[in-house]
């Protein structure tokens, strides 16, 4: 990487200053971020221009899928999508999280392949590769571009995020929903403090994006928490489970699944090292759980059995679609 000059905000003009940044995401009425903000001024920034917009995937419960940047700021220690950076010739660690590429002209060439006779309108799965409403969104909006086109040409879509900045977007994902429509999932897989700090170190508090889960759901919008990914003997035990249950159903917001985390190649070195680190009595224990990319079938069936159990003591609205 030390060949590799990026520019910050090349086209924003020179000293674009953590302040721009944080008051751009406050702007949207988002609360505690500072940390997620912090992580992302020290990123580097790179636009490019983009030749499609939409992507269409193989071995996915979608069809297309739709990235406005590439790399996290997130910087999720088990993000699968480390691994799509060994095409750019960057690590799965730390490159990952700092080196941010910004598609600049996306809502443009999104709106042009919406517009053409051979769209069908199939949906399309926005965040799928790279979280959209990472701080950076605050100011670049080239989230909330794209899902202007996606309303105007009425294409339904979906949304993956740990970002409650999505709330800034309430409008577009209203009338959205009044349309083709659209379904918003944010992503907490637990609400223990330690450890989100530990897995997630650029993301804004679990109880934030519960908050926005319900506040999305107050203004109608077919929004709901995703428990994923669940991390053996971090985030999977019955009293962090149960707790998460437990505070999912206070908010009153509806729980769309859960999940146990995959570790593929690509990200498995990545997460390994992070064990080394934080949990290096778990190491061993992931070695024999993880002979491959997925926990043995037994094991998920067990996680699941108990999760399903504890949602019927909690009483947490389940996924009915």
């Amino acid at each position: 990487m030390k060949s590799l000059q990026i520019p910050l905000f090349p086209e924003a003009g020179p000293g674009l200053t953590l302040r721009d940044v944080a008051d751009a995401v406050r702007q949207s009425g988002v609360e505690g971020l500072e940390g997620a903000i912090a992580r992302a001024d020290r990123a580097r920034y790179q636009e490019v221009r983009v030749r499609s917009g939409v992507v269409r995937t193989q071995g996915m419960p979608f069809k297309w899928a739709l990235n406005p940047y590439r790399g996290c700021t997130h910087a999720c220690e088990y993000c699968y999508a480390r691994k799509y950076q060994r095409h750019l010739e960057l690590g799965t660690g730390d490159d990952f999280s700092s080196v941010i590429f910004v598609k600049r002209n996306l809502p443009e060439v999104l709106r042009r392949e919406l517009t053409r006779p051979g769209w069908a309108h199939e949906s399309v799965a926005v965040g799928t590769a790279t979280d959209p409403y990472q701080p950076i969104e605050g100011h670049y909006r080239i989230t909330r571009r794209c899902l202007e086109a996606l309303v105007q040409t009425r294409t339904p879509f979906s949304i993956v995020s740990k970002g409650p900045m999505v709330v800034r977007d309430t409008d577009l994902l209203v009338e959205a929903s009044r349309q083709a429509g659209c379904q918003v999932y944010l992503s907490v897989p637990s609400t223990d403090e330690n450890a989100w700090a530990r897995l997630e170190p650029g993301t804004a508090p679990p109880r934030q994006r519960l908050r926005a889960v319900r506040q999305l759901a107050d203004a109608g919008v077919d929004a709901a928490v995703l428990m994923m990914p669940l991390v053996p003997g971090i985030t999977t035990s019955r009293a962090i489970v149960r707790r998460t249950l437990e505070e999912i159903a206070q908010t009153g917001v509806r729980l769309a699944g859960s999940g146990v985390t995959h570790l593929e190649e690509g990200v498995r070195q990545h997460f390994f090292a992070f064990l080394e680190r934080e949990y290096p009595d778990l190491v061993d224990g992931y070695r024999g759980l993880y002979q491959g990319g997925y926990a043995p079938r037994g094991y998920v069936q067990k996680i699941k059995a108990m999760v399903s159990g504890l949602i019927r003591e909690v009483g947490t609205r389940t996924k009915t679609r």
